[in-house]
């Protein structure tokens, strides 16, 4: 298969637009201010952040700016830390998923889960009110106080708390459908849960052996099929991506469907089975296709073959050669992230150096873009100096993932593994993506809600609209 055509962000026309977080070059980072996962909400005018210290953060777009621009809207402690006296074990607080439940009313409702206990928030605004006449003393008669509007907050609480379901690590949730029921996956099990129900879970599917030590394999990311409510796909360590239908059985062991694909014999080596754990599956919109990501590649499957991806994108090829020295730094175990683009033309995948990929679904183009200060520096300095036409690229590339004089764009050399971009998500309707990128010289004390070492970006083009979206590129449509 042909190797992919790289473009720097100049070539492909997008370009850096907004940075949540300060800029300067603070060095007091602590790990709680990690950002741990990214979600935009079904209508993309929402934004969700976790960080490893329990935070959540919730942006809003912001109607009042001519292009599109994301604001502060809340934050609240979704988790905090805790200590399992029977097993001796602490839990985390850090967030692992967020996932938003379909919109019904004026609030917002959305989980969050740490590696054992979910939690169903409800964010809404509440109107305070003071009393503006009461009682003094002076007045000869009695009279009721009467209340007055005094200020409108943003106020989160806890609907509901899932907990006690899970005897190992959580590391998936996922919104079935139907909007009433959502599925927890664990390293051995998947549960199904009734959003109203939260004392009890029903377990869809077990893989812990009788014995452990005949475990082979763990589950390591779970999605329901965004069509048929019966139907959810999961991936192991093996590098296998399943497909399990519920109505087949209460308890979903054999699977409806298994993609893999077979090693080649001669690429076999002692990391084999490390750098084929999948770390994250997604369905494309319309549920006919799989994207799942493992360390080396991306696989696009068709639900209805089996036998091999339609395509396999090699994101990490110029690492192959270098799993020794990413085995001795851990760096082999790291999990990245995959989504689908709203219209499921393209996917998005992060890499090292703060570089992520953006590939067209053919993987004849392999958009090369980097989470990087250069990119806010160029677009303060740019200004309407580097402004194009409609469609043109409003930032420098260069550093933005730029190559200059033909040099190639990722040099292999001098890759900071300390930078990765893990987690992202794509805008439902628009081509605006937000990146959580980590970055050990940047703090961000976003007045109060931004105190990660990562940042957000957003990056997009103008399609039927010149509207840009919040930490952005401006590119062509495809």
């Amino acid at each position: 298969m042909a190797s992919p055509t790289q473009l720097s962000a100049d070539e492909a026309g997008w370009r850096f637009a907004q940075c949540f977080g300060d800029k300067g070059e603070v060095e007091d980072i602590t790990e709680a201010d990690i950002i741990s996962c990214v979600e935009f909400d079904h209508t993309g005018d929402y934004l969700a952040t976790g960080d490893k210290g329990g935070r959540v953060v919730l942006f809003e777009r912001n109607e009042h700016k001519k292009g599109c621009e994301y604001k502060f809207y809340t934050e609240f402690q979704s988790h905090e830390p805790e200590f399992d006296y029977l097993k001796s074990l602490e839990i985390e607080e850090k967030i692992n998923k967020i996932r938003w439940c379909k919109r019904q009313n004026a609030a917002h409702f959305l989980l969050s889960t740490n590696d054992k206990t979910i939690k169903l928030w409800k964010v809404f605004e509440k109107s305070l009110k003071v009393v503006a006449e009461n009682n003094d003393g002076q007045t000869p008669f009695l009279r009721l106080p009467r209340m007055t509007y005094h200020d409108t907050i943003v106020a989160a609480v806890p609907r509901k708390v899932y907990a006690n379901a899970h005897a190992y690590h959580i590391n998936s949730i996922s919104m079935n459908s139907d909007g009433e029921t959502y599925m927890s996956a664990d390293d051995l099990r998947i549960n199904l849960w009734n959003l109203n129900i939260s004392d009890q879970s029903f377990n869809i599917l077990d893989i812990k052996p009788v014995n452990m030590e005949e475990l082979t394999e763990v589950i390591t990311a779970a999605e329901f099929h965004p069509v048929s409510c019966n139907l959810f796909g999961y991936s192991s360590s093996k590098g296998t991506v399943k497909l399990a239908d519920m109505r087949e059985q209460a308890l979903c062991d054999k699977h409806a469907k298994m993609f893999e694909e077979e090693e080649d014999p001669s690429n076999k080596s002692f990391f084999s089975e490390i750098i084929s754990s999948v770390s994250d599956v997604k369905f494309s919109k319309d549920g006919r296709y799989l994207l799942s990501r493992d360390y080396l590649t991306l696989r696009i499957w068709d639900i209805n073959m089996e036998n091999k991806p339609v395509q396999t994108i090699n994101v990490h090829d110029h690492l192959r050669s270098k799993l020794c020295d990413l085995y001795e730094n851990d760096c082999i175990f790291d999990k990245f992230e995959c989504t689908w683009s709203g219209d499921g033309s393209h996917v998005l995948s992060g890499s090292y150096n703060n570089f992520f990929h953006i590939y067209d679904t053919a993987a004849t183009q392999d958009i090369v873009l980097q989470a990087d200060k250069s990119a806010f520096k160029a677009k303060k300095i740019g200004g309407n100096k580097n402004k194009a036409g409609p469609g043109g690229a409003a930032g420098k590339g260069g550093k933005n993932g730029g190559a200059a004089g033909g040099k190639p764009l990722i040099d292999t050399e001098s890759i900071d593994y300390n930078k990765k971009i893990l987690h992202a998500s794509w805008h439902p309707r628009e081509n605006t993506i937000a990146i959580a990128a980590t970055n050990n010289r940047w703090s961000p004390p976003f007045h109060s809600p931004f105190r990660q070492e990562n940042r957000l970006r957003d990056l997009g083009w103008p399609a039927s609209s010149p509207r840009l979206a919040s930490l952005l590129a401006d590119a062509p449509c495809y």
